[in-house]
């Protein structure tokens, strides 16, 4: 496994990002497995030379946590990992037990320390933005938590680069601890990000660390037609998300070039997809995540794989520009 610095950091990641919010809780999302279930997993991911791992305080409820630090004591020398998780989301009933209030801030990092077992998490991201908070307070309550020790850097996940970049400014003008990572949606059928987003980042020194890098399993073939429900996963079938997302007629003809590239690579069209999000020099890691072994070993594959000019030029052919709204961002943000 190699590694990469997060953007202007000196903080060196793994090349791969492992998604935890497939571990906690089956009550919270009938496909989230167990702790008893997620142990390989995070075994495998330390024996590989993962070091960055990626959860969330909503993600079970606060069980992804609880298992992401018990097996990552388990297995990992705490010192050389990246802990990240995020705030934003209820994590509970009633007022202040969601957004971006500086008392909900800080109550949730206190709480996600609690659960994951450590003194700092390594990087603390919002979520989502709130647009029931000031900006102002947000960032104010997030630079406090980094001079506290509580957090060591801070980033943010889907929103518009007008966003990000207001944020960015406002930190500066400040002097408040800076956000360093993106984590956005972008895969060979969602590249909106290209457009903005990613030469933002690129020119910011931000790292980006791209969720959904499959398209919810699209790009890795295990559908028929998009669309097509019969060959489908329990979270294929439970996921809200995937009503709209993935269903322009220029997906299919992006899955077929890449069914096209990875036969003749002679390799899953999994590794293949992911291979082409990790060759983009705007990416510091694809979040991976897994809910079966072979889907690591796919992952850490990937890595492996040069593809040419002529392969992604033919997978990224077929792309039709789409609005924001077509791939979920909005209703992302709620």
């Amino acid at each position: 496994m190699d590694y990469t610095r997060l953007g202007n950091t000196g903080l060196q990641v793994s090349e791969l990002c492992f998604g935890c919010m497939s571990f906690g809780s089956s009550a919270w999302r009938p496909w989230v497995l167990e702790p008893a279930a997620a142990d390989p997993f995070y075994k495998r991911a330390i024996e590989a030379g993962i070091n960055f791992f990626d959860t969330a305080n909503m993600y079970s409820n606060g069980a992804s946590e609880e298992v992401t630090g018990e097996l990552l004591s388990k297995y990992g020398n705490r010192d050389e990992l990246v802990i990240a998780t995020k705030v934003h989301f209820p994590t509970g009933q009633g007022p202040n037990m969601g957004g971006l209030s500086r008392k909900h801030i800080e109550q949730a990092c206190e709480a996600s320390l609690r659960r994951l077992g450590i003194d700092a998490i390594d990087l603390y991201q919002i979520h989502r933005l709130d647009p029931h908070t000031a900006p102002e307070e947000m960032l104010a309550a997030l630079d406090s938590l980094v001079q506290k020790g509580k957090v060591r850097y801070l980033g943010a996940s889907s929103m518009y680069a007008w966003e990000f970049a207001k944020l960015l400014s406002l930190s500066e003008r400040n002097g408040w601890a800076r956000m360093v990572a993106m984590q956005d949606h972008y895969n060979l059928l969602a590249r909106e990000e290209e457009r903005e987003m990613h030469p933002l980042c690129d020119y910011e020194g931000v790292g980006v660390i791209p969720w959904s890098p499959l398209a919810r399993g699209h790009l890795a073939g295990t559908r028929k037609a998009v669309g097509d429900k019969s060959n489908e996963t329990t979270r294929g079938q439970t996921d809200g998300l995937d009503t709209f997302l993935y269903t322009a007629e220029s997906d299919r003809l992006i899955i077929e070039a890449v069914s096209a590239v990875a036969e003749r690579h002679g390799r899953p069209m999994a590794q293949v997809a992911l291979a082409w999000v990790s060759a983009k020099p705007t990416v510091t890691a694809p979040i991976i995540g897994v809910t079966k072994l072979p889907q690591l070993e796919d992952a850490i594959a990937s890595l492996e794989i040069e593809l040419s000019r002529d392969d992604i030029a033919e997978m990224e052919a077929p792309y039709v520009p789409r609005r924001a709204t077509e791939l979920g961002r909005p209703s992302l943000r709620a």
